[in-house]
């Protein structure tokens, strides 16, 4: 019984479902990073490299706290290496979309988190096969570090960039079509996750899944929460506004799941990897399970501590798309200028003069 899921693994990965996955896999990544592109108003581009206060914290956050969080976890339960390829593989992959949807669920600031999300995926072409080689040093003589697929890695990056670039097009273009791609593609990741679930572990039963070591289960629940940890703590040394600090805590901790499974299944060779090619799908279960905590918890306070309505139950704006950046955006406690009528200008908080 106890040679059954070595010979059971390799027997899935020549089926015709495991070919049928990768394709899938493929597709649902180009629509994703298609979404991601949707996101980006072109306007609004240059401001953010007169201010790229988000590019600083996409780098940090994704390839300074992440890896090595990643690194970390990986030596403290003694992953064997192919576990270990697996984890800093999700650690060093540049920001989810997810993020972008669980920082509106907590009125975080929009244009952050899409800035945080576009720069790390597009940093992700040189910094992610960087820290994979400098964190993979620890297994370095080991069968997977040996045959790790820097080129295959890469070339899977660039291909993120065409339809990215397409979704751009589309934003600038034709702005009510990218709005339903938009939401298409955020949706979509739900479903992959179902889907993908529904496939290997439902198809196959618990034999690929007792392949992973328990140890793995827990690097897949403490991952995440790290990650939404230090993020926050990261935009409190930046003294950032409240809803900055949810928005790069969220940003922090959400990992592109679709790009870590598209690599572990297209870059390395399948019979190394057995089963855990599972572990993206399990850190995207528990790095969306726990940020729906920290949302349930968060509109909880809002509504009974701070008395205020949720904007989006009142039909307020909820597209996740580019807003106009102002100063008052970045500094809410100093106060905002109102415009009442075209020849009166108020400044608050300071009273009106009689």
């Amino acid at each position: 019984p106890q040679t059954e899921p070595p010979h059971l693994v390799p027997a899935f990965w020549d089926s015709p479902l495991s070919h049928g996955i990768n394709v899938f896999v493929g597709l649902v990544l180009c629509f994703t990073m298609l979404g991601l592109g949707c996101t980006v108003e072109v306007s609004q581009l240059e401001e953010h490299i007169r201010r790229p206060i988000g590019v600083l914290l996409a780098l940090v956050c994704q390839f300074v706290i992440m890896p090595l969080v990643a690194f970390l976890l990986a030596l403290a339960f003694s992953l064997d290496d192919v576990a270990a390829m697996a984890v800093l593989l999700c650690g060093c992959c540049p920001g989810g979309n997810l993020s972008n949807i669980m920082s509106l669920l907590v009125h975080g600031e929009m244009n952050l988190s899409i800035i945080m999300t576009i720069s790390s995926t597009l940093l992700a072409l040189v910094l992610m096969p960087l820290c994979l080689w400098i964190y993979s040093r620890a297994w370095i003589n080991t069968p997977v570090v040996n045959l790790l697929p820097f080129g295959a890695i890469i070339l899977t990056l660039c291909s993120t960039l065409i339809p990215i670039g397409l979704g751009v097009m589309l934003r600038y273009r034709h702005t009510r079509v990218a709005d339903i791609v938009l939401k298409a593609s955020l949706w979509s990741l739900l479903v992959t996750l179902v889907m993908l679930f529904v496939l290997t572990g439902v198809m196959l039963g618990p034999e690929l899944l007792s392949t992973i070591p328990p140890s793995v289960y827990v690097v897949a629940v403490l991952m995440p929460l790290c990650g939404y940890a230090a993020g926050y703590g990261l935009a409190v040394l930046f003294d950032l506004p409240p809803n900055s600090r949810r928005s790069v805590s969220l940003e922090t901790g959400c990992q592109n799941v679709q790009l870590c499974t598209a690599i572990l299944k297209l870059a390395f060779p399948p019979q190394l990897m057995g089963g855990m090619y599972m572990f993206p799908l399990l850190y995207a279960l528990f790095q969306a399970a726990e940020a729906g905590i920290f949302i349930l918890a968060y509109k909880l306070y809002r509504k009974e501590v701070l008395r205020k309505s949720d904007p989006m139950m009142d039909g307020g704006v909820s597209d996740i798309t580019y807003q106009r950046f102002r100063d008052e955006d970045l500094e809410p406690s100093y106060g905002a200028v109102t415009v009442s009528d075209p020849n009166t200008i108020v400044l608050e908080p300071c009273p009106p003069d009689p």
